[in-house]
């Protein structure tokens, strides 16, 4: 309960900050860094709803199943009913099929492949503001900046690129960087590409003419 809490808290924060960045006020909390932000160093992708999983059952051919994950985050094959699959990797999701199954079958073997990746909410990386498509990108590995902005089909012709921020929790602190989008995506300028970590939000004001 408490960590729900502290998630509920966290994203309400993060929500307030954001709209006070669009609105184009003053910013609240630390001062956006100058250098970018930490990374993590390692990232392990966990199934979310909306995912399409290959569930294959060895020798057990009517068990083997395609499914999609539900909104709830559960799903439901034969033999296993309402079991939740979202935050899990496919290898543990495999493991407790196997629990289940081992009460019907003997020695279950159970491989879960991913298709139709969207992932858990929490790693999504949000675009905000003057992009060309503002939206929610599922995270992929060593995902950049300029990746983001092919994504979103980069910026209007009303953003203020060189002052986009990117928003991120480190160590349960919310921290921001400036963002030079403008001279990445217009000019070119690769210096200005920088990493992004799974949950960030990057924020895209508009300028004032």
């Amino acid at each position: 309960m408490k960590r729900n809490w502290c998630a509920a808290a966290s994203r309400a924060l993060l929500v307030t900050w954001i709209a006070a960045l669009v609105a184009g006020c003053e910013t609240p909390g630390p001062i956006a860094d100058k250098e970018p932000l930490p990374v993590p160093e390692s990232y392990t992708y966990v199934i979310g709803p909306g995912d399409s999983l290959n569930i294959f059952v060895w020798r057990n051919a009517e068990l083997s199943r395609t499914v999609a994950v539900r909104p709830d985050g559960k799903i439901s094959v034969p033999l296993v009913e309402d079991l939740v699959a979202s935050g899990k990797t496919p290898t543990e999701l495999a493991r407790e099929i196997e629990q289940v199954l081992a009460t019907y079958i003997r020695e279950p073997l159970v491989t879960v492949i991913v298709g139709g990746f969207q992932g858990v909410y929490e790693t999504q990386v949000r675009v905000l503001g003057e992009a060309a498509q503002p939206t929610a990108i599922p995270y992929r590995d060593k995902m950049t900046v300029l990746d983001v902005m092919v994504a979103v089909g980069g910026l209007t012709q009303f953003a203020d690129g060189n002052k986009a921020r990117l928003v991120r929790h480190v160590e349960g602190e919310l921290r921001t960087s400036l963002v030079r989008l403008e001279d990445l995506v217009r000019d070119g300028d690769i210096s200005a590409n920088v990493p992004v970590a799974p949950g960030d939000v990057l924020i895209i004001p508009e300028a004032w003419f």
